[in-house]
């Protein structure tokens, strides 16, 4: 059965938006067009949701948003779509000392087109902290689960997951497997890795260091002790901050307007936040996790410029999945959905017409 929901996956993510020619892919298709650009047109941090607030398993509560889709109506006026089946919604997944505004471009391409979930993830944005033994890689798959259940109780999901994001989903395949296939009809990674990574790294944009290894998460373990001095210290160097953002986050030019954006999400994010989860970067071994995806269409998307999670890491990831695709960004960096935003949504748009062709065939 897999090897057949594979087959029709990749089939329909062929043929796009427009699966299987019908006049309904061909209409969705065209207004995906339409709101290509939507993003660069929208100031960023303005689209907004009435919020929800999911309650996780250890009680700490999930700042949630939920974007519906929209039918136009022929008088020009729009509704929420009630339709007899429950629609296909894609759940967007952020990553480490970000929060659900860095999918800006994402939000603004596929807002009423397609049901959308966007959420913080614990201790990040508007949601709960968390306490520190519940800061980990394993709990943020727990906490993926309980959206699930309380925000998109039925109906097919696309979950998309950059960086940590993608990690959270690995981690509810590792928990849930079952899930990959009936409930879950694709994934979409994005610079993300299910292991072997540097921690080291992952700090750059936030905290530059020129130390490494176990010395790192010494030092990391005492900054994090100290974190109300190291939050003033990083608002005072902010111009240092900006550099830093710029050269790890970014592969190619961007904006300046980019980079104060992602600047802004990391020096909103509490340093406390940053060294109770940074652990977890070390411990992480899933690969034997993904397993689950490969009864699914999954798309794997990384820049070629990324210095956070190389793209190796997402080489391996499509070595591990078979039927997956994988998409390199020439010169793109870590925050690839963003810098190319374009071609990720373009790829998302070809995954959710693959994840739509899959409940077709049940």
């Amino acid at each position: 059965m897999s090897v057949r929901r594979r087959i029709l996956g990749a089939a329909a993510g062929a043929a796009g938006i427009a699966v299987a020619g019908t006049a309904v892919g061909v209409a969705r298709h065209r207004r995906v067009i339409a709101r290509r650009g939507a993003g660069d047109a929208t100031p960023f941090g303005s689209l907004r949701s009435r919020p929800i607030t999911v309650v996780a398993d250890d009680g700490v509560p999930l700042h949630v948003e939920v974007d519906e889709l929209v039918l136009d109506e022929n008088n020009g006026r729009r509704r929420t779509r009630r339709a007899a089946h429950p629609p296909l919604t894609v759940v967007f997944c952020h990553g480490y000392a970000l929060n659900l505004d860095c999918w800006h471009f994402q939000r603004a391409g596929y807002r009423g087109l397609v049901r959308s979930v966007f959420y913080d993830q614990r201790s990040h944005g508007r949601s709960g902290r968390s306490t520190l033994g519940h800061a980990t890689i394993d709990q943020l798959g727990r906490d993926l689960k309980q959206i699930l259940d309380e925000v998109v109780p039925e109906g097919p999901v696309v979950l998309v997951g950059h960086s940590m994001g993608g990690m959270t989903i690995i981690a509810l395949a590792e928990q849930h497997p079952e899930l990959f296939g009936d409930r879950v009809a694709g994934v979409a990674l994005i610079s993300t890795t299910a292991g072997g990574l540097d921690p080291s790294r992952i700090l750059l944009p936030i905290l530059p260091l020129s130390i490494g290894g176990e010395i790192t998460h010494r030092a990391v373990r005492l900054l994090g002790r100290g974190h109300r001095s190291v939050d003033r210290v990083r608002r005072l160097g902010r111009n240092v901050a900006t550099v830093a953002t710029d050269v790890f986050a970014f592969g190619d030019a961007v904006p300046a307007g980019y980079v104060d954006f992602v600047d802004r999400m990391l020096s909103d994010t509490p340093f406390e936040v940053v060294a109770e989860f940074f652990g977890s970067f070390r411990m992480l071994d899933k690969f034997h996790a993904v397993a689950a995806l490969e009864n699914v269409p999954t798309a794997i998307i990384c820049g070629t410029a990324d210095r956070l999670t190389s793209v190796g890491h997402s080489r391996k990831l499509h070595a591990h999945i078979p039927g997956s695709t994988l998409l390199e960004c020439e010169k793109a960096g870590h925050m690839v959905i963003m810098e190319r935003h374009d071609q990720v949504n373009a790829e998302l748009d070809q995954l959710i017409a693959a994840a739509a062709g899959l409940v077709d065939s049940r």
